[in-house]
């Protein structure tokens, strides 16, 4: 009886220290190991990292058991005792039971899918996937829906994703087992696409990262809050109201961004740093105004008042709007096809591309509408940049908001000049 007792007592000893025998086909992982086996290898990993006291974790022991057995050979499948093992917990980013993580080397994704042995396969296998096509060389060949434009975000990266940043976002807060967060899904990952480079779109896993959801008083899933473009206060996070559908959550994501977004500024090009409003944005704007010589400081001005009314008419357009006087930067006239109407002139030129589409009408506040009206419903012609590159700029003095002079008397050298007699 005695020995009976010990056999029990040892025997639970053991089950409290860890969920995973050695006879099954999950990896026990320890710091000792963990970097050999998970960081220096080739191979793709799916971890999870429980506790031994955790409920969600014992639930989860017989799926995760299945799927290592189906992933035998093709993925490798861990676990972590997270509890035992805080430091490595800490590494990364642990907060909650169980956390699974996919690992191709150094670099690990947080796991989002459905706690079932079908759903980590899904996953694991397109980790596998992507990384044979990054051998490649080239992006995954799988359908569009593969690599989704939502951002993950957890409790580690929000302050300095969300919080920090001067983006309107937008963020799901989620619970993996959730039906309505399920549904919402594909219409969530539709929306992130159609506002890329307008507005951020992320969901957090508000099961795993309690404290972000904690913060922001998340009862229910799913949970949409709108966090402000520019400085963000504990007062400024504003709960959804919109609809479900793609189509819903776009338009009322750009009303809020046309409410949120400050007017562009309109930039002279004088220098490389300068022309950065064109390659960070969808679209750029480049006007080329008359020299101040044939148009003074008042006439400048009227024309950069047009840009810049029509600038906050399109700023939820996200677009960039630069300037630069006629002649000082010759390259990018010669690029854009611009000056030859005389000026001024404008282009719009999308610099991933490289396509732009020329002004042909009127360098006025009803020309320049009718132009990017077209333009931002997928209308007018657009051409190739010429040397399939933007072109360099030259670095210039920007205008001091003063009219021209012209050089003085003296610094005119009529040396080279042959006056005829009569025309003394």
């Amino acid at each position: 009886m005695h020995f009976n007792l010990l056999g029990i007592l040892l025997f639970c000893a053991v089950g409290s220290y860890g969920l995973y025998d050695s006879s099954s086909d999950v990896v026990e992982l320890t710091p000792s190991n963990f970097d050999k086996l998970v960081i220096n290898s080739d191979e793709v990993w799916i971890i999870e990292f429980f506790a031994p006291w955790c409920g969600h974790c014992k639930n989860l022991v017989p799926e995760y058991k299945k799927a290592a057995r189906a992933l035998k050979g093709i993925v490798k499948v861990g676990a972590v005792n997270a509890d035992e093992h805080k430091s490595l917990s800490q590494k990364y980013g642990v907060t909650g039971f169980p956390t699974i993580k996919i690992f191709t080397g150094s670099k690990n994704t947080p796991y989002q899918g459905q706690r079932n042995a079908e759903s980590f396969v899904d996953a694991a296998l397109k980790a596998a996937k992507e990384k044979a096509y990054d051998n490649l060389g080239k992006k995954s060949g799988g359908s569009s829906s593969d690599k989704s434009d939502v951002i993950t975000l957890t409790d580690s990266n929000f302050k300095e994703l969300v919080l920090d940043s001067d983006d309107l976002w937008l963020v799901e807060f989620y619970a993996p087992w959730c039906g309505h967060c399920k549904n919402l899904e594909p219409h969530w990952a539709k929306a992130a696409t159609e506002l890329k480079g307008k507005v951020k779109v992320g969901a957090l896993d508000a099961t795993v990262h309690t404290s972000m959801a904690s913060r922001y008083q998340v009862q229910g899933y799913p949970t949409i809050k709108l966090f402000p473009a520019g400085r963000k206060g504990a007062d400024s996070v504003e709960d959804y109201n919109g609809g479900r559908t793609s189509s819903d959550i776009v338009t009322w994501a750009l009303e809020k961004l046309a409410e949120n977004v400050p007017p562009p500024e309109i930039i002279q090009v004088v220098d490389e740093d300068s022309m950065k409003a064109c390659a960070e944005k969808p679209l750029c704007v480049v006007s080329v105004l008359p020299h101040i010589l044939d148009c003074d400081a008042a006439c400048r001005n009227q024309y950069v008042a047009v840009l810049q009314r029509l600038g906050d008419k399109y700023k939820s357009k996200m677009w960039g709007w630069v300037w630069a006087e006629a002649g000082a930067q010759p390259q990018l006239e010669e690029a854009l096809e611009l000056g030859g109407f005389g000026y001024p002139a404008m282009a719009v030129v999308n610099a991933k591309k490289l396509k732009f589409s020329t002004l042909r009408g009127s360098f006025s506040e009803t020309g320049i509408n009718e132009f990017l009206r077209d333009l931002s419903f997928g209308r007018g012609q657009t051409a190739p940049v010429k040397g399939a590159q933007m072109p360099a700029i030259v670095k210039t003095e920007p205008w001091d908001g003063k009219d021209g002079e012209l050089p003085p008397e003296e610094d005119i050298d009529l040396s080279d000049v042959d006056l005829e007699k009569d025309e003394l």
